[in-house]
């Protein structure tokens, strides 16, 4: 799960050429195959008997992706569609950093996914690379290997808008005043559906996570692994447990952290509605954290002062945009990183107190867009309009605005921080012109081994519950609680507890005889005042 942008809150808008080698349009009936039906499944088998004989032409990474030697890419062929596997292809980009023990203490590839959808996996290489503390064990048995997922990066990727008036500010309000302002976004969130299929259109039907599974199946092919080793984070969580469902033979370590709720009715509509509830109750933790430093800080001493001024700050931003550039949705964008990851609580609350400071200066730069940045912004425009495909794609959305109207002003009530913006980012789904399926139902099929699921207690991205509900369907899995904590993405942390026996499963194979509770790791400080110079 991601960030939200505004047009609404977690996507938005594009352009972009259309992926090279589409030859077809979709072909009928494509929305109306199920998700691992036998026509996908003879694709991928074709698809990946050849991508292991052909493997994977390893070379330096061109100079633009920026990732250093001795970190190696290539690409992987797949069908764009399945069930046509002699049909038009595409590349997946994908890297790795090769093990750094020895020949005996090798075993094999593991492969990251960080999220999303629309998230790349590049960069997780660079983990080996840069000596990342804790993944040095790791880095010793796994070559660690990244991906671009299919529309996404270097793979195809696709387009909603021009990337340049996707990061423009300062966008609308996200909450609504009136009729009118409703009426104004649900004309922004089908602008956006129509660019998506004017842009991208071809390959659009083709952008599942049943289909990122597959690809992921061909990928491991490709690497000359029988078996897989899969780590995904968020969004990843998913996609790991679709391909746990769809290829369980073929997964020897499986560690999802940060858990999507896998339930068919879960994907994804109440998923969204179920994090705005989550957000608002991490954003409070934030908020008493920062009421607890407020002799650093200054903005409140308890909570409730912190959301007084909070709610100022919007308004002021409401009534002109701060710095010309940063109104209401870039704030809920900025301050989003502090429900999100721990590791935001101290730069977003020193940006905050800067301004009430009266340094402008720093909000605008941290909140406003930066519009000179062309390749972030490409980047960020392609990121935006994965998301929105796929969980477009993924399953069936409702099309009554009056649904929509009425869910949401009902959570907003309780959970204001982020309810609408989460809700105009993802209605362009309602209104979306390609095909809608059915998502995969993720359970336990024989061969699949046991699965280690990590999880935060008061992830606001993905609820706690998602966890729960995955620790059911696959049958003796291990679940790791992070009790107290809310940070998104659990194994990024230092906590002796929870890197123990993440080192113990992926190194060994051991999981404890019955799920965990860890304490929370560390909570955030700001720096202490530099002490004054003796005169």
């Amino acid at each position: 799960m991601r960030h939200t942008s505004i047009l609404g809150a977690a996507g938005t808008l594009v352009t972009g050429a259309l992926v090279a080698g589409f030859l077809t349009a979709p072909a009928a009936g494509a929305s109306e195959r199920v998700p691992g039906g036998a026509a996908e499944a003879r694709g991928v088998k074709i698809a990946a008997d050849r991508a292991a004989k052909t493997g994977i032409k390893w070379q330096d990474c061109p100079a633009s992706w920026g990732l250093e030697k001795p970190i190696q890419c290539g690409y992987v062929t797949v069908p764009v569609d399945y069930a046509k596997p002699n049909g038009p292809t595409i590349k997946i980009a994908v890297d790795r950093a090769r093990s750094t023990g020895t020949a005996d203490e090798r075993q094999g590839a593991l492969l990251y996914n960080p999220g999303g959808p629309g998230g790349s996996g590049m960069r997780f290489p660079r983990r080996v690379t840069t000596k990342a503390p804790l993944w040095a064990k790791t880095a010793k048995a796994y070559d660690f290997v990244g991906f671009d997922p299919r529309g996404v990066g270097h793979s195809a990727p696709i387009s909603c808008v021009d990337p340049q008036k996707f990061v423009a500010a300062p966008k609308a309000d996200p909450v609504p005043d009136s009729e009118a302002d409703k009426l104004a976004q649900r004309k922004l969130a089908r602008q956006y559906a129509d660019g998506c299929a004017e842009r991208s259109g071809k390959l659009l039907p083709y952008l599942t996570t049943a289909n990122t599974a597959r690809d992921v199946d061909v990928v491991r092919a490709a690497l000359g692994e029988k078996k897989l080793n899969y780590l995904g984070v968020s969004y990843g969580t998913y996609l790991g447990a679709v391909y746990g469902t769809l290829f369980p033979t073929h997964v020897r370590r499986l560690v999802v952290d940060s858990v999507v709720n896998p339930a068919q009715d879960n994907i994804w509509y109440q998923a969204n509605l179920e994090q705005d509830v989550a957000f608002e109750a991490r954003f409070k933790d934030w908020e008493e954290w920062v009421a607890k430093y407020d002799s650093t800080f200054h903005l409140g001493a308890t909570r409730t002062q912190v959301q007084k001024n909070w709610e100022k700050l919007r308004a002021t931003a409401k009534k002109k945009p701060i710095g010309g550039v940063v109104g209401p949705a870039e704030l809920i964008s900025y301050f989003q990183g502090a429900a999100y990851y721990d590791s935001s609580w101290v730069p977003v609350a020193e940006t905050w107190s800067k301004y009430v400071a009266g340094d402008e200066k720093a909000l605008v730069e941290a909140a406003g867009p930066d519009l000179s940045n062309t390749a972030g912004n490409i980047a960020a425009e392609n990121s935006n309009a994965v998301y929105t495909a796929v969980e477009c794609a993924d399953a069936k959305w409702p099309t009554s605005w009056k649904k929509w109207d009425r869910d949401n002003t009902r959570i907003h009530r309780e959970a204001p921080f982020m309810t609408w913006a989460n809700a105009w980012m993802n209605l362009p789904c309602a209104t979306w012109k390609g095909p809608q399926g059915t998502p995969v139902e993720v359970t336990t099929h024989k061969g699949l081994p046991q699965t280690l699921i990590i999880q935060s207690e008061r992830d606001a991205a993905t609820p706690y519950a998602g966890a729960v509900e995955l620790h059911k369907r696959f049958k003796g899995s291990r679940l790791i609680t992070e009790k107290g904590a809310g940070s998104h993405g659990v194994t990024g942390e230092a906590n002796p507890c929870v890197n123990a026996k993440l080192d113990a499963y992926l190194l060994e194979g051991k999981v404890d005889a019955k799920d965990v509770t860890c304490a929370p790791h560390a909570v955030p400080e700001p720096p202490k005042p530099a002490a004054a110079k003796k005169a």
